[in-house]
């Protein structure tokens, strides 16, 4: 990594005060704990010559929980996530994905609003300046040309790996914006546009892995909330290379229900294969009867279509693909069991 270049910082102490700092530098970046994108800068992946320090806004750091609703806000630290009594009791997918992000001093550094609105990432971007420069810079940097699918006709396929994308969108999570524009709530799946289809061009509503998400010119993720649903059982898991501290190969975030001895909804969430956290559509077709071979085949199917990985990791896609898969299944059968 090269020494970091120069960069001023500005450390506003309202959000008022955030969102004016943003549209009088309309190129700056706003800075949580800055595990991913101090690291970007060093990689001179990124060079914003403003940097915003959101840690001072107070009302960005609530946290709110019980039995009926989660509200965290953007700079919620992932550790105070993590060891929450309250998200292990009643969203213990939040606290479980939260726990499993990198190692412990990261988490006591990184925000939810960072791992939610992390850059998308490739084995052909995420490199020193030398690597990219001796391997013909990639579309999502200078480049032309995406070298995962070099005929992809301008579309880039690097991967989403936030972990508590997947965990929040199982929970049907809103999340609340503010920009110049004033303040709006969107489902958390929308704000996610890297779709990376080769036969539909790249636009505002509709991305790929360089244009993956849908905050317009000067907003920030000021919170997530999501309502609670009576008798939701929810876990998260993943695979990775190490132990700690890498992204995942896969992630999958799980939660339903039971109806007596009926599965009564299930909710079934990816991250690490596809250039946007997914959450597989689909699942209500089957629900309604008993956990079966049935509702195990179905699931498989599911995920055979709607993830894609690609050659974005070290690991190939076939194989992300197969654990995303067992993950699944795993995680399922032992919500509906337990």
């Amino acid at each position: 990594m090269d020494a970091l270049p120069e960069f001023r910082i500005v450390s506003p102490t309202t959000l008022a005060e955030a969102i004016a700092a943003r549209a009088d530098n309309p190129k700056a970046m706003p800075l949580g704990g800055g595990t991913d994108l101090v690291v970007n800068i060093r990689r001179g992946i990124v060079s914003p010559q403003v940097l915003i320090d959101m840690n001072g806004v107070q009302e960005l750091h609530a946290i709110g929980v019980d039995e009926k609703s989660i509200e965290l806000g953007a700079s919620a630290r992932l550790s105070e996530i993590a060891e929450h009594p309250a998200i292990n009791k009643y969203y213990p997918v939040v606290a479980q994905a939260a726990a499993h992000i990198a190692g412990p001093t990261h988490r006591n550094m990184g925000t939810i609003g960072g791992n939610l609105c992390l850059d998308t990432r490739c084995i052909f971007y995420n490199q020193s300046e030398w690597w990219r420069s001796a391997n013909n810079h990639c579309l999502k940097t200078t480049g032309t040309i995406c070298h995962v699918a070099p005929k992809s006709r301008g579309v880039c396929f690097a991967t989403f790996s936030g972990d508590l994308a997947p965990a929040l969108l199982a929970l049907n999570a809103d999340v609340d914006i503010a920009g110049p524009k004033g303040r709006r709530t969107i489902p958390l799946e929308k704000l996610y546009i890297g779709f990376a289809r080769q036969d539909v061009p790249v636009t505002e509503m509709q991305g790929d892995g360089k244009y993956y998400l849908s905050l317009r010119p000067g907003e920030i993720v000021t919170a997530v909330r999501a309502k609670n649903t009576p008798g939701l059982r929810s876990a998260y898991d993943k695979i990775r290379i190490r132990r700690s501290i890498e992204y995942p190969v896969a992630g999958v975030a799980v939660a339903l229900r039971k109806d007596g001895g009926s599965l009564a909804d299930l909710r079934v969430a990816f991250t690490g294969t596809n250039p946007r956290p997914v959450l597989l559509a689909g699942t209500a077709e089957l629900c309604g009867g008993v956990f079966d071979e049935r509702v195990i085949k179905g699931l498989d199917a599911l995920v055979r279509d709607q993830i894609m990985p690609m050659k974005t990791t070290f690991t190939p896609g076939h194989y992300r693909r197969r654990v995303a898969g067992v993950l699944a299944r795993r995680l399922v059968s032992r919500l509906f069991e337990g």
